[in-house]
Formats: C-alpha cells, structure tokens, sequence
C-alpha cells in the first residue's frame, strides 16, 4: 500500500537541499558518523574522542576538520584542549533518526 506523500517535502527551499545534501556526503563515512556519535552527546576534547573511536589523532583530526568545513561541528579552544561539539540540533535530529533506523533496540 502507498504512503501519502508530504508535500511539504517539495516546498523546501533549494538551498535547504543543498545544505542537507552537503551534510549527508560529509557524513557518508564510518568513522566520521562514529565520532559524530561521541560527540552527540555534548562538547567533548579532540583526545577523548580519539580514545573513544579507537583511532590516531592525526585521523580524527583530519575527519573533525571535513566535519567542521561542512558545518557539521563546531570547536573551540580551552587552554591546550581543542573542545567539539555538533553544530546544530537539526544534525542531532538527523542522527537520532538513523540511530532509531539503523540500530534498533
């Protein structure tokens, strides 16, 4: 049986689509989405993230940077820490809905 389609869906504007067609290609890799769901839960240090992907520093370092071009997370500097965390709430809902998609309880 067919779903009713939301037309809303097709009143967004195209620069919307390009800013969620952006974040989606960022996010298209394993290890970026890992640390995507470190960081989820709030800010968080460059080297935390490290222990907790299980990584080098220099590959998360390289991945947090195509995150943070594409607007995906944001960091800031607290004394010698680094400190990420994800950029907007709209990103937090996007993984939220793959978690509930992808890993079921």
């Amino acid at each position: 049986m067919l779903q009713q389609v939301d037309h809303q869906f097709f009143d967004m504007r195209e620069d919307n689509i390009e800013q969620a067609a952006r974040a989606l290609k960022a996010m298209a890799h394993p290890l970026r989405l890992k640390i995507l769901c470190v960081i989820g839960e709030g800010e968080m240090p460059v080297m935390e993230i490290v222990e907790k992907v299980g990584t080098t520093q220099s590959n998360v370092s390289q991945h947090l940077d195509i995150l943070r071009e594409k607007g995906i997370v944001v960091s800031r500097r607290d004394g010698s820490k680094i400190l990420c965390s994800v950029a907007s709430p709209q990103i937090l809902d996007l993984m939220d809905a793959m978690q509930k998609t992808f890993c079921p309880a």
